[in-house]
């Protein structure tokens, strides 16, 4: 077979609508934003590196996407100095709850569960990522990388259609709160799409990042006004709590996929359920003929999903606080256990009992630089415009991360002080022979693990390109509801024979 043939069999058929993979000769960086994206750009054509671009397109996000992401919520990465799979570092930058945090104390007040209020604020740990990460590895000066978003923030920035949107769809949440409809609303209602939107308040405090680093955000006027806030709502987040705010490095973990090593950040977030389904699905049959969207792979794939997202909900949590059973869930056996439970003609809901011992809206950037650092970089609010409390001077729009803990007293995910939550954004990267290759991640809350599983599968098993592999439809089980969430692509007789094996379909 010729090359030229060989390539056709990746290409997608350019005579239909679609979008083509982007090449380029020396750096490259996708976000879902293109100022963001722009940004970067601008940064690694300055002299910037990898990561001081992702840092600085991250920055501009919290301004034009306030929906998926801000400078309340958390961070993750992972860093490839010179793309040298050997070097791969992994930086959790979740935050924790407030030490005062317990379940007896939400029990006694006849809480039973965490709420989209000033207790779902977990401690904001991404701007402590960015700075310990730039101190490590950046090249560019700290203050400027901020100076974008902070132009951004002050002067504004046109509202983008997918931005007006997400505003649209939380309406009721930012106009109920004065201080986030001040900043998010304009005379009480959304801006327009291509109107400019500015975040003055939001620009004074990226300043006083940028010129104090860390300690502008979590001590001084910023702090402050962010614990005095809380308090009034009921939070139990102190100063100290602020203060003593600290990401860790951490060993990254890895599993095979292929020929490749998927590398993830440890739990507390959910990476190592990804690699689970990873391991999963190659030892489902591969049809070229059906294609990834057929009848027997998508009601497989739906069932795998089930089971690991089971085994998500019975066992991740802060290792600092829990046994987190990581080998035993990465083991061949366990995957081998859960294609093996998958009933071929019906789906399964509640899934089949696991059988291991006892022990919402984010924002995904891609960098790779001339000289082939790679940074894989993932910031989030937990859900759409996160908890939708916004303290009043700061600017500050506060997750709701702490949503994800349980106030069950013997689960290993129960609410404690000092502790960081499960956690739903996964960076990934992909290596083979000692390099890295693929610098990868996928946005959308809990389907994340499940999104990535189902990227690589597409673009290794099925030969989809890059780009094929991102627009093919998506599916999903709700871990919670058992719902399977399917995007309006795919075929209605699909979907129909989907029903007839007992699967609940709704859109997302």
């Amino acid at each position: 077979m010729s090359p030229d043939a060989k390539d056709k069999n990746k290409m997608r058929d350019l005579e239909r609508p679609g979008r083509s993979p982007a090449h380029a000769p020396t750096a490259m960086a996708a976000t879902s934003h293109t100022l963001s994206t722009q940004t970067a750009l601008n940064v690694l054509e300055a002299g910037g590196n990898a990561l001081d671009a992702a840092i600085a397109a991250c920055a501009v996000q919290c301004v034009v996407e306030p929906g998926s992401t801000g400078i309340g919520g958390d961070n993750f990465c992972l860093y490839a100095p010179g793309g040298e799979e050997s070097g791969i570092v992994a930086f959790n930058g979740s935050g924790k709850a407030p030490m005062a945090a317990n379940a007896g104390w939400y029990r006694v007040r006849g809480i039973n569960e965490i709420g989209r209020d000033a207790h779902s604020v977990s401690i904001p740990g991404a701007i402590d990522a960015w700075f310990q990460l730039h101190q490590a590895y950046g090249r560019m000066p700290w203050s400027g990388l901020l100076q974008p978003a902070i132009g951004y923030a002050r002067d504004g920035y046109p509202v983008s259609s997918r931005v007006h949107r997400d505003l649209n769809s939380e309406y009721a949440l930012l106009a109920a709160e004065p201080s986030t409809a001040e900043a998010l609303l304009q005379n009480g209602r959304i801006p327009a799409i291509g109107k400019r939107h500015a975040q003055p308040k939001l620009a004074k405090t990226l300043a006083r990042i940028a010129k104090d680093g860390r300690d502008g955000f979590y001590t001084g006027p910023v702090a402050d006004d962010m614990v005095c806030y809380l308090q009034s709502r009921g939070g139990l987040h102190t100063a100290d709590d602020f203060k003593r705010t600290e990401g860790v490095f951490v060993a990254p973990i890895s599993g095979p996929f292929r020929d490749l090593t998927v590398w993830q950040c440890p739990p507390n977030g959910q990476g190592v359920i990804a690699l689970l389904l990873m391991k999963a699905m190659q030892k489902l049959a591969v049809d070229r003929n059906a294609g990834p969207v057929g009848l027997e792979r998508v009601h497989r794939e739906i069932e795998v999903c089930r089971m690991a997202y089971q085994t998500r909900a019975l066992y991740l949590a802060d290792p600092d606080f829990a046994a987190v059973p990581v080998e035993e869930i990465l083991s061949d056996a366990y995957a081998r256990s859960i294609v093996e439970r998958i009933d071929p003609a019906k789906a399964q809901f509640p899934a089949p009992d696991m059988t291991l011992p006892k022990h919402e809206s984010t924002v995904y950037i891609s960098v790779v630089d001339k000289d082939r650092n790679a940074c894989s970089f993932i910031n989030t609010l937990c859900h759409s415009f996160g908890s939708g409390l916004m303290p009043p001077e700061s600017g500050v729009l506060l997750q709701s991360r702490a949503m994800s803990f349980t106030l069950e007293p013997a689960h290993p995910n129960v609410i404690e002080g000092g502790k960081r939550p499960m956690h739903t954004i996964i960076p990934a990267m992909a290596a083979k022979d000692g390099r890295v290759c693929l610098c990868f991640g996928v946005m959308g809350g809990h389907y994340q693990a499940m999104g990535q599983a189902q990227f690589l599968t597409r673009h290794i098993d099925y030969g989809l390109d890059i780009q094929e592999a991102m627009d093919a439809p998506r599916f999903m089980p709700d871990p919670v509801t058992g719902e399977v969430e399917m995007e309006g692509t795919i075929p209605a007789e699909l979907c129909a024979a989907l029903t007839t094996r007992g699967h609940n379909l709704v859109k997302p």
